[in-house]
């Protein structure tokens, strides 16, 4: 199952707990995780060390995988969305002209196999609320698109 998704670490953050005895370290990994052809997930996880923090943080992205309506090789049409503090802008692009984003919504959708599409991040620049946003504003697409 994991051979034919491809995956990018977006974030690794160093955690550390004071305790009596110290203090205790672990590691929370911001994986996103697609196919390149429609599907695409998020997942954050925490272990003892990065390597573990990574590999839960993919199975959770699996799980978590939407399918995205693509139009030839763009979105089909505008939306924003809001997540929390964030709020993320996608627009469709022509053919050609590739994806105009900026950091965690160009991982998002080139992962998710968008080739064309503008991304703009409005709000926060968090990257775990900016990835939910986009997955949002994904679902809301695909929400639309089947209600017709």
């Amino acid at each position: 199952m994991e051979k034919e998704f491809s995956e990018k670490v977006v974030q690794i953050n160093r955690i550390s707990k004071k305790t009596k005895g110290g203090n205790k370290m672990r590691f929370a990994a911001l994986v996103v995780v697609g196919d390149k052809k429609g599907k695409v997930g998020a997942g954050v996880a925490k272990a003892l060390d990065v390597r573990t923090a990574i590999q839960k943080a993919s199975r959770v992205a699996q799980r978590k995988m939407i399918q995205i309506p693509l139009k030839n090789t763009t979105i089909p049409y505008q939306v924003t969305q809001k997540y929390k503090a964030a709020k993320v802008l996608l627009k469709p692009a022509s053919v050609g002209s590739g994806i105009i984003a900026g950091g965690s919504i160009r991982v998002v959708l080139e992962l998710g196999g968008v080739r064309d599409a503008v991304g703009k991040i409005l709000g926060s620049k968090n990257k775990i609320t900016n990835i939910y946003a986009t997955l949002e504003a994904l679902k809301t697409l695909e929400k639309l698109r089947g209600s017709k």
